[in-house]
């Protein structure tokens, strides 16, 4: 299985999924990690980026989104907050892991 994190740079969710990421996969040899840099705007279109970070799990993106949201910017989670209300910038560690272990 293919795992791709597109982001922006300077986003400050990339780097706590990834880190995420790279725990829940630590022990899956079938799983191949790739972090991708979105600069333009053809990007956003051909990758099917919906916001920095998307993650996509064999090119298709698992978490609910707004088809309409495709842009240069950061990105919202409100499938995956919490009891406190909040809408975190990236998916939880349950939710990547629910995500991660139906691909398996």
């Amino acid at each position: 299985m293919k795992v791709s994190v597109l982001h922006i740079s300077d986003c400050p969710n990339v780097a706590p999924l990834i880190a995420e990421l790279r725990e829940l996969i630590a022990d899956r040899q079938d799983v191949d990690l790739e972090v991708i840099l979105v600069e333009d705007e053809d990007e956003v279109e051909n990758l099917g980026f919906h916001g920095s970070p998307t993650v996509l799990v064999d090119g298709r993106d698992p978490f609910p989104f707004d088809s309409r949201a495709r842009s240069l910017s950061c990105r919202r989670y409100p499938c995956c907050g919490d009891s406190s209300g909040q809408v975190p910038g990236f998916p939880s560690r349950e939710n990547l892991a629910k995500v991660l272990a139906r691909s398996k």
